[in-house]
């Protein structure tokens, strides 16, 4: 057994590369051989959004804070608030963040195939943020 005690990691700002606004990251757990699967408490600032992304296994969000949006490639974005539970499939092509107004947290649950967990791709377009 192993207790990893809450606040023991340090919080890390969601680097530029990857997301658009102000974003934080808190580690809760990382992928730790033979598991492959590790998770962060994300939260968003207004406006504050990922770039599209996919994950080689999936990805599970548990949105535990405020309201948010989120969007799969070729489908309207969702709206998501507290207590909504998301799954995206295997290499499924999606962004998601805070809604325009209200700030956003959720706990990320992912799993790594060959040492890689995400491959991150373009920026989230204002406009198509807006949409």
């Amino acid at each position: 057994m192993q207790i990893i005690e809450g606040g023991s990691n340090p919080s890390s700002k969601g680097p530029a590369e990857w997301f658009t606004g102000t974003v934080r990251i808190d580690s809760l757990f990382p992928a730790e051989a033979p598991s492959r699967v590790a998770g962060a408490h994300v939260t968003f600032e207004p406006s504050a959004r990922t770039n599209w992304h996919t994950h080689p296994l999936g990805q599970t969000l548990i949105v535990t804070f405020g309201r948010g949006w989120v969007q799969r490639e070729g489908e309207p974005r969702a709206e998501i608030r507290a207590g909504d539970v998301v799954r995206f499939a295997p290499d499924e092509r999606h962004w998601h963040g805070a809604s325009a107004d209200t700030a956003m947290s959720h706990i990320a649950i992912q799993e790594s195939l060959d040492g890689s967990a995400v491959t991150w791709l373009e920026p989230v377009s204002d406009a198509d943020y807006a949409r």
